[in-house]
């Protein structure tokens, strides 16, 4: 987006935080919805100084957590990995104000001394995230083997607990109920089917709940795509920014959530994942013996698999190989222990 000059409220927002005179801003909307406002200034003053300044209204942003936010941006930052700073006010605060009619909290940010993996893949060929991988997921592991325990806000990837007050339950069982609504309003034929693979996938996910209240935890980012992967001019991995999903959260759980995509690939990038990650992180043994089935919870009732049958509409054939694949991995014996060290 092109560069305008700053509205007075943006200047306004500015002077709580910075010295300077604002001379252009160039405004993002991120919002998803009227109870999800989200907007970005990206401010240069006369000194060619650049900030961005956070303006958001929604229910998982508060000046507790975006404090628990910039303490998590300094232990990455700690490890060597390049993250941009969260700044409060000139009084060590986080402010509520008035904003396009909502009331809104306001954070600062550093602005990125490194373009994204997006901006680069824009202008030139960089790669991908499996590019990355090692790196991202060393990385990761890293942060998981501090064990950090300073919170218990839980990353937007959470299991068995709620992101937001307002969630009926969280994204995996929501994902999981969508999928069943689909699968059940498919041709008569494949009820029976439906009904075995909801019982294995429902009789998995209340046996791996106590094994998966002893698994280890950690503070992470927790959203690791490419407009958050900062990438060198060489090409090199250099950290990662945006933290507004950032909480606590299982290593394990987190590293298949961010692991995705078609069964056969989305497996294949969960193991090479965990290879990467264990030659910086021990994996306990509570770890090993819980990661097949939390792999059968997370992923073949997973938003892919909604997607599929969705797009299977009333194609008997593809419907039926929809549920034969979800059924295979709900039962395929998975060697992850041998990828865990």
């Amino acid at each position: 987006m092109n560069a305008e000059t700053p509205d007075p409220a943006i200047k306004e927002i500015y002077s709580l935080f910075f010295d300077g005179n604002p001379v252009s801003a160039v405004p993002i909307d991120t919002s998803r919805g009227d109870s999800d406002f989200r907007n970005t200034a990206v401010v240069a003053e006369d000194r060619g100084k650049k900030v961005v300044l956070k303006i958001v209204a929604n229910e998982f942003t508060f000046p507790e957590k975006i404090r628990m936010w910039q303490r998590t941006v300094e232990e990455y930052r700690s490890l060597g990995y390049y993250c941009p700073r969260i700044f409060c006010d000139r009084n060590g605060r986080f402010p509520t104000v008035n904003y396009r009619g909502k009331r809104c909290v306001v954070y600062a940010e550093e602005f990125s001394k490194y373009p994204t993996l997006e901006d680069r893949t824009a202008s030139e060929e960089a790669g991908t995230n499996a590019a990355y991988a090692k790196h991202i997921w060393q990385m990761t592991a890293k942060i998981a083997a501090r064990k950090l325990d300073y919170t218990e806000y839980p990353s937007g990837y959470c299991l068995f607990e709620r992101f937001c007050p307002s969630d009926e339950t969280d994204e995996v069982l929501e994902n999981a109920l969508a999928w069943k609504a689909l699968a059940d309003a498919a041709s008569e034929e494949f009820s029976a089917q439906v009904q075995r693979i909801w019982a294995l996938y429902t009789d998995n996910r209340e046996a791996l709940k106590p094994l998966y209240a002893k698994l280890p935890t950690s503070v992470f980012q927790a959203d690791l795509n490419p407009t958050n992967l900062l990438i060198g001019e060489d090409g090199s991995f250099m950290g990662v920014m945006d933290f507004n999903l950032c909480g606590k959260d299982v290593f394990l759980n987190y590293l298949m959530r961010e692991n995705y995509g078609g069964f056969e690939p989305e497996l294949e990038s969960i193991r090479t994942a965990l290879r990467y990650a264990a030659e910086y992180y021990p994996f306990s043994e509570d770890e090993k013996a819980a990661a097949l089935p939390l792999y059968r919870c997370l992923k073949p009732l997973s938003y892919n698999r909604v997607y599929d049958l969705r797009e299977a509409g009333s194609d008997r054939e593809q419907v039926r190989r929809c549920l034969d694949q979800v059924e295979f991995y709900l039962t395929a014996e998975i060697d992850f222990i041998s990828d865990m060290g």
